[in-house]
C-alpha cells in the first residue's frame, strides 16, 4: 500500500534517514516511491496501516502519515486517480463521522476556495456527520506549489489520515525550560532526531562520552533507553546551584533510565574493552573557544606518583591533572576506535563534526573497517556547517581487514591550530586557501 508522510521542511537531509531509521527499529519493510528535499510530501509503500503507525509514532521530522488516496498534477488527474484507486473503499466510510482539511505548502487557499476544493469530492458519497474534532475520517488535500505566490500547485495529493508523529514532545524537552543547560547543550529537536537515527529504546543502553548537561542521554531515555554519560570536564558532572544532569532526569520523570554519569577522558576511560552499548551518541567539542586537551602531560612525564603530606597528589582534594593538546582528527579516529570495540553487533554510533563548507567535505569523514557509515546528514549555518554520521557496528563476518593506519594524531603540530584545522579555518572566516597557483600561468 502507498502512503504519503508529511513532513516538516526544516533539516532537509536528516528527514530521509530518520524515517529509514525508524523503519529498521521497527522493522518494517519500506520503499521510497518520491521524495524531495524540496518537497515535504513523500511517498513510501508499506505493507499496511499497523506498518504506517508503526513507522510514524515516534518521528519528529513529520507531522502525520496519510493512506494515500490519489495524486496528479492537476485536480482532474487527482479526481481520476482517486476513483482508480479507492472507488471500492467509498463504502466503508459511507456512515462514518469525517472531515476535510487543506495543506497547501508554499500556497495559500480562502475560505471558499478550500470549500470548493472539498466539495469537489462529494463524489465518494459520504453522508455520515462533518466533525472537526476527533471524527473517525480524517482527509487532507495536500497542494504542493514550487514557489510562493505559484498561481497553481505542481501536485496535489488526497491522503486519509493514519496516525500523527511524535514531533510534539519537541517543546517538553524544550532548553527554554530545563534547569540546568550550558552555551553548548544540544536542542531538543535534533538530539532526539540523533536518538532515533541511534535506534534508541527500550532494554538498550546508551553512552555519551561528551556528556556536558546530558541532552542525548535525556533524548534517549524518552524512547526508553538506559543512559550512561561522561565527560572530562568535572565541571558539568558535578553541576551548579545544586543543579547537575541528575536535575534534568527529575524534571523530566526519567530518573529511573539514568545508570551514572563519571568524569572521564575518552582516551583514559576506565570501561572494560568489551561490547557493552547498544549505541553510542556524542557531539564531541571541536576546539573552539580553547584548544582540544585530553590527561597527560606534553613530554610523557608526570605518571610517576607524587606523595603530599603522606597521601597521593591525585587523591586531593583540588586536584588538577595535566593535560596535553589534542588532534581534532585524532579525537575522531579515537571515537571510532571506541565504538568499535563497545559496541554490540548492529549498534549504531552518531557522531556530530563540524567542516567549513568549502571544504572536501567526504574526505573529512573518518572511516574504520568495523563500522559501515549510514548516513550524513548536514546543518547548516553561514560559512561552516556540522554534520551529523551515524554509523552501524557490522557483524564479524563482514568486517573486511585493513591495512594498519597512520593515527591523524600522530602528524607534527604544537598549537591548537596545528593539531585542528576546522578552528584554524574558523578564526581565519574560512578565507580561501592560498596555494600559491593562483598566479602561475598555464
Amino acid at each position: 500500500m502507498e502512503y504519503l508522510i508529511r513532513l516538516v521542511q526544516v533539516h532537509e537531509t536528516f528527514r530521509r534517514p530518520e524515517v529509514q531509521a525508524l523503519a529498521t527499529l521497527a522493522k518494517i519493510d519500506i520503499e521510497f516511491l518520491a521524495y524531495n528535499e524540496l518537497s515535504p510530501y513523500c511517498i513510501v509503500r508499506l505493507e499496511d496501516d499497523a506498518a504506517a503507525r508503526a513507522l510514524i509514532q515516534r518521528s519528529i521530522l513529520s507531522k502525520g502519515i496519510y493512506e494515500l488516496w490519489g495524486n496528479g498534477a492537476t485536480y482532474p488527474e487527482l479526481h481520476d486517480d482517486v476513483r482508480r484507486r479507492t472507488e471500492s473503499s467509498w463504502a466503508r466510510y459511507t456512515q462514518s463521522t469525517f472531515k476535510f482539511e487543506v495543506d497547501a505548502y508554499q500556497g495559500k487557499r480562502s475560505t471558499s476556495e478550500q470549500q470548493q476544493l472539498i466539495e469537489s469530492f462529494k463524489y465518494m458519497g459520504f453522508r455520515g456527520p462533518i466533525k472537526m474534532k476527533n471524527p473517525e475520517q480524517e482527509f487532507c488535500i495536500f497542494e504542493h506549489y514550487n514557489f510562493k505566490n505559484a498561481p497553481v500547485p505542481s501536485r496535489v495529493y488526497l491522503g486519509r489520515r493514519i496516525a500523527g508523529s511524535a514531533r510534539d514532545i519537541i517543546n517538553t524537552y524544550d532548553l527554554k525550560k530545563r534547569k540546568y543547560i550550558s552555551t553548548t547543550s544540544m536542542d531538543s529537536e535534533l538530539a532526539l532526531v540523533t536518538a532515533n537515527l541511534t535506534l534508541a529504546g527500550p532494554h538498550k543502553i546508551f553512552y555519551d562520552p561528551f556528556v556536558g548537561t546530558g541532552s542525548f542521554p535525556i533524548a534517549c531515555s524518552h524512547f526508553g533507553a538506559m543512559a550512561l554519560g561522561s565527560d572530562i570536564d568535572g565541571r558539568s558532572v558535578r553541576g551548579k546551584d545544586k543543579r547537575d544532569i541528575l536535575t534534568n532526569f527529575q524534571q523530566y520523570g526519567l530518573v529511573d533510565s539514568l545508570l551514572d554519569n563519571f568524569i572521564s577522558d575518552l582516551t583514559h576511560t576506565p570501561l572494560r574493552n568489551t561490547t557493552l552499548f547498544d549505541g553510542i551518541v556524542c557531539d564531541p567539542p571541536y576546539g573552539v573557544r580553547e584548544g582540544l586537551k585530553v590527561l597527560g602531560s606534553r613530554d610523557g612525564t608526570g605518571k610517576e606518583l607524587v606523595m603530599i603530606d603522606g597521601q597521593p597528589a591525585h587523591l586531593r582534594d583540588g586536584y588538577l591533572p595535566p593535560k596535553r593538546p589534542y588532534s581534532f582528527e585524532a579525537m575522531l579516529d579515537d571515537i571510532l576506535d571506541f565504538a568499535a570495540i563497545h559496541l554490540v553487533v548492529e549498534g549504531r554510533l552518531s557522531l556530530w563534526m563540524p567542516t567549513a563548507n568549502d571544504a572536501d567535505v567526504e574526505l573529512g569523514i573518518p572511516s574504520h573497517s568495523c563500522l559501515e557509515l549510514v548516513s550524513v546528514c548536514v546543518q547548516v549555518f553561514n560559512k561552516w556547517s556540522r554534520r551529523l554520521l551515524t554509523y552501524r557496528r557490522l557483524p564479524e563476518a563482514l568486517i573486511v581487514a585493513e591495512t594498519a593506519r597512520q593515527k591523524r594524531g600522530e602528524f607534527t603540530g604544537t598549537t591548537a591550530d596545528d593539531l585542528n584545522g576546522f578552528r584554524k579555518r574558523y578564526f581565519e572566516g574560512f578565507k580561501e586557501i592560498k596555494t600559491g597557483k593562483e598566479n602561475q600561468k598555464p
